[in-house]
């Protein structure tokens, strides 16, 4: 089913999985696509930044993109299809849809300054993968260094009618969303969905300033389905209590540079992938920080007994 301004919940941001020596493994592309369907994703978003893009070949990211695709059947699938050239941006993202991908994601390359040339960039961009495929703009300056007001957003989104999501990680953000929600109670801006990434460390504020929920890779999805939904039910000082307890845990793992290792050693530790690495080049965990981490996860698991990991979990085979 295509994505539409009406999505709405928690979309996990899926790391992707690697042998010791980098080869794809795709039995933990099957066990991720799995637990993100089991604890209760409304969608998973794959080959985004911390998805390790860069480093894959066109044919593996067709590949791991209709892996996902068929294993997550239950789930709305998202792959990200930026790319330094408008040829393999039109490949990855027909061939994704082609496979029953919901929608596919973009972001702007790094070399934009002007408001023009963002704005004139993603014209192109939806022009060359077709009006028949939805899309997300993703707006991440923090990591990507484009800055997008929300009148630019707004224009963005206007000039596209298959933009259908943004993937907002500004910080600070929390005024973005409301300007854009403001836009839209004036009839300046058409339906869009928002959902928030930036390792959610903004995500119980998010979902009061007007976010559809979330769309970001912690290790723990449960805990921002939780907190989305209690938000939706107006329950704040639950859905605080919960995010406050993790918060600790959230903040180590969006080190530049080192979250993406957390990110994939706790996952081991759960036994959803069998290993922790990462394609080179590519940073790995250190004994040290591995025991502050499951000291973090101790602590968390004081409120909420799903981080009580114990030993390291071994991946199914």
């Amino acid at each position: 089913m295509k994505l539409t301004p009406a999505a709405a919940g928690t979309f996990a941001i899926a790391p992707t999985p690697f042998f010791d020596d980098g080869r794809i493994d795709e039995a933990s592309i099957d066990r991720l696509s799995d637990f993100y369907t089991e604890v209760g994703c409304d969608g998973v978003t794959v080959l985004g930044i911390l998805g390790e893009a860069p480093k894959l070949e066109a044919a593996e990211a067709e590949a791991i993109a209709r892996r996902f695709v068929k294993r997550a059947e239950k789930l709305q699938v998202i792959v990200g299809v930026s790319a330094p050239g408008f040829a393999a941006m039109r490949s990855l993202a027909r061939a994704s849809m082609d496979a029953g991908a919901s929608a596919v994601m973009i972001a702007p390359p790094p070399s934009l300054r002007t408001d023009d040339q963002i704005t004139g960039y993603f014209r192109q961009a939806a022009e060359t993968i077709g009006d028949d495929i939805p899309w997300v703009l993703q707006d991440y300056p923090l990591t990507i260094g484009v800055q997008m007001t929300p009148s630019v957003i707004r224009k963005i989104v206007m000039d596209s009618i298959s933009c259908v999501m943004l993937k907002h990680e500004d910080w600070p953000g929390l005024e973005k969303i409301s300007t854009l929600r403001g836009f839209q109670k004036d009839g300046s801006l058409r339906p869009l969905s928002i959902l928030t990434g930036n390792g959610a460390l903004f995500l119980d504020f998010e979902m009061e300033r007007g976010a559809d929920g979330a769309m970001t890779g912690y290790a723990f999805p449960e805990m921002l389905i939780d907190v989305v939904k209690l938000s939706q039910a107006g329950r704040r000082d639950a859905a605080h209590d919960l995010f406050d307890a993790h918060l600790p845990l959230i903040r180590y793992e969006q080190q530049p540079g080192a979250g993406l290792a957390v990110r994939k050693y706790i996952l081991q530790k759960r036994g959803v992938i069998a290993s922790s690495a990462q394609r080179k080049p590519g940073s790995a965990i250190t004994a040290t920080a591995k025991a502050e981490v499951d000291y973090l996860l101790s602590r968390v698991a004081r409120v909420d007994p799903r981080a009580n990991l114990g030993p390291q979990a071994a991946a199914a085979e």
